[in-house]
């Protein structure tokens, strides 16, 4: 049974997101400030924690940094601030997917269980899920474009030389990409793939992409290895 901890200061919404949760099969502790959070992450195992940023005594943005700090239990944020520069620095300072409130319980248990597949957590089964879990996907292969290197075995990638501090997610989209290299890939089939989850707004992809593209030194307007095909998705080429 996986372990959830959940950090929100409103005790109505706590209570919400706690009975969600423990509906669909997770072991749920609770907290109502950061301090408390980083007390608990300390102390015990959970394998996630839906952090809100709202806050009494912490900056959410700052709790999270403490947490990266001490721990590499995924983090889901839950947040009011829908602003695309402001997601990008929650993904950037270790956060692995978000939430914009008001969000509903499909969202969350959505989002959660995509982030505890990807960190090798499995996910309870809901009771209307299917008869088991769909096939494994082809691993993905070491893989050099120009002067970018991906190397999913050992989650690294280098550009000339240098290595690029990814998020976990922001590596996944790039390892997938590479994989397909010089092929336009769609952005509901990398929801499917990488996030494992079909349904999800495209505005994740876009967030990630914007911040894969800055760390690559590119923007879209002037891309060099990230090409967005209008209308059908993006494909990881060599610049020329």
């Amino acid at each position: 049974m996986p372990s959830v901890l959940v950090v929100e200061d409103d005790p109505s919404i706590r209570q919400s997101l706690i009975e969600v949760l423990s509906e669909h099969g997770y072991a749920v502790r609770s907290v109502g400030d950061g301090f408390g959070a980083l007390r608990e992450i300390t102390q015990i195992s959970v394998d996630a924690v839906v952090l809100d940023l709202g806050l009494p005594d912490l900056d959410g943005g700052d709790a999270l940094r403490m947490i990266r700090g001490i721990s590499s239990v995924p983090v889901l944020v839950a947040t009011a601030r829908d602003d695309e520069t402001e997601i990008i620095k929650l993904l950037n300072a270790g956060a692995d997917d978000y939430l914009v409130k008001p969000f509903s319980g499909g969202q969350l248990i959505a989002r959660l269980s995509a982030v505890l597949r990807r960190t090798s957590h499995v996910p309870p089964a809901h009771p209307s899920a299917g008869p088991g879990p769909a096939p494994a996907a082809e691993p993905l292969r070491a893989t050099t474009v120009g002067e970018l290197a991906v190397d999913p075995a050992a989650r690294t990638a280098h550009l000339a030389g240098l290595e690029l501090h990814l998020t976990r997610r922001e590596f996944d989209l790039l390892a997938f990409l590479a994989h397909h290299t010089g092929q336009v890939v769609s952005k509901r089939r990398l929801l499917s793939e990488v996030w494992r989850e079909p349904y999800v707004d495209d505005q994740t992809v876009d967030v990630h992409l914007s911040s894969l593209r800055r760390k690559l030194g590119e923007r879209a307007a002037a891309p060099r290895y990230l090409l967005t095909v209008r209308g059908v998705g993006i494909k990881l080429v060599a610049p020329r």
